[in-house]
């Protein structure tokens, strides 16, 4: 896929996978008892933590030769500014909160097709996958994040769409228009 002229593809996989995750979840509705729904999205939180660290580490490594010599520290400075510029960013704008109250506003206001469109939307919207998945596939045409993060996507709206309904099958709205305006400015700065 890398250097692929089908840039934006990774988003469109990802919708259609959330939609049948979504699909999957309402014919499931009640099937699923909570403490397999609660033991799978351990399991998924596992792969997440398993997919950022091999990401980190597959950048850190060196290899010379073909025999691996051990880490390379070289990105090291960048990575430690990058975390903390975008901790200080990420509490000074306070999404976080923002996204909490919104949620608890939204949840006293409506109804559970409100909470499932609200729980489903902030789990496959809010994430590193989402954005560098979208960076890469609009710079580089590469939608492998965004295919990983299809599946594990697919899975949690399964499961929240089983719990709370159809509104979790919307959650694909917003990762569309999130997703693709990422990759679409991503795209359009690659020359720069």
């Amino acid at each position: 896929w890398e250097g692929s002229s089908l840039a934006g593809i990774g988003t469109v996989v990802n919708v259609l996978a959330i939609l049948a995750g979504g699909c999957a979840g309402l014919v499931l509705k009640g099937g699923l008892k909570a403490r397999y729904q609660q033991a799978v999205i351990q399991a998924m939180g596992l792969c997440i933590i398993f997919i950022g660290g091999a990401g980190t580490l597959n950048g850190m490594l060196s290899v010379r030769d073909g025999v691996l010599t051990g880490l390379d520290t070289r990105g090291t400075l960048g990575m430690i500014l990058a975390l903390a510029a975008g901790s200080l960013l990420g509490e000074w704008l306070d999404l976080d909160g923002r996204m909490e109250r919104l949620g608890g506003w939204l949840k006293e206001k409506a109804s559970q097709f409100i909470q499932g469109f609200v729980t489903a939307s902030l789990t496959v919207c809010v994430g590193a996958m989402a954005i560098v998945g979208s960076i890469q596939d609009g710079m580089t045409g590469d939608p492998s994040t965004l295919f990983t993060k299809s599946v594990l996507d697919l899975i949690f709206v399964m499961i929240f769409s089983s719990t709370y309904g159809k509104g979790a099958v919307f959650s694909a709205l917003p990762v569309g228009g999130l997703q693709g305006t990422v990759t679409l400015c991503a795209g359009l700065l690659a020359p720069v």
